[in-house]
């Protein structure tokens, strides 16, 4: 199943705030043959990366084998984000990628996986997470909570160069979701607002944007 099956264009329509993050991850990831997505779930936004070979890794198997179901990756690995390095050989991938994980991780957890991360890629390590701890409640066993939160200028302390996504702050909650009516609106007022003043200061933005191009 080929991944041209998938229309960013169409998915925007109902979600117009993908197209900020799937442009940075164009960007950065367009010299990169190789990608391993942690955490993929079953609708990772890597999709819209028609050339790249997509090896998708999730600790959750229904997730897992819905993304195989949608052919939204190459290839597939059952794992956890906190033991990836014992899963594959160092310097296996041009990138990794950790889109909406490292939040769920505690403090020490999050350190070691970015460690990890690092060791596995030749080429760039790109870390996607709300901007600070937001609180967010798991169901189940679906891996949903949020057990952590990390900022811009730690990120930048480890190396990462940071951009701010989503827009403001003040204007989103929980699952990033637009928290005032009528919705529409605000999005429009969120992605404005992302080109034209947050995404060069991510201290104000409702999420981060992190890459760290290594051997550098």
């Amino acid at each position: 199943m080929s991944r041209n099956q998938f229309s960013l264009w169409r998915q925007a329509l109902t979600n117009p705030s993908l197209l900020m993050l799937v442009g940075e991850l164009r960007c950065r990831l367009r010299d990169c043959s190789t990608v391993l997505d942690i955490g993929c779930g079953d609708d990772s936004p890597l999709r819209f990366l028609p050339n790249a070979h997509l090896v998708g890794m999730d600790g959750y198997p229904p997730a897992l084998e819905k993304a195989r179901s949608r052919g939204t990756h190459d290839d597939y690995f059952a794992g956890v984000a906190k033991s990836i390095r014992a899963s594959f050989p160092d310097r296996r991938f041009d990138a990794c990628v950790a889109l909406d994980v490292i939040e769920h991780l505690p403090k020490d957890e999050g350190w070691r996986m970015l460690e990890e991360m690092e060791r596995l890629a030749t080429q760039r390590v790109v870390i996607f997470t709300p901007n600070g701890f937001i609180p967010q409640r798991g169901h189940g066993s679906d891996l949903q909570e949020h057990l952590s939160g990390w900022t811009a200028d730690e990120m930048r302390q480890r190396g990462y160069k940071v951009h701010g996504i989503y827009g403001p702050k003040s204007l989103r909650g929980e699952y990033a979701r637009i928290k005032y009516q009528p919705r529409v609106f605000w999005v429009l007022v969120s992605i404005l607002a992302h080109y034209c003043h947050t995404r060069s200061r991510p201290e104000k933005s409702a999420a981060i944007f992190c890459v760290k191009n290594l051997g550098q």
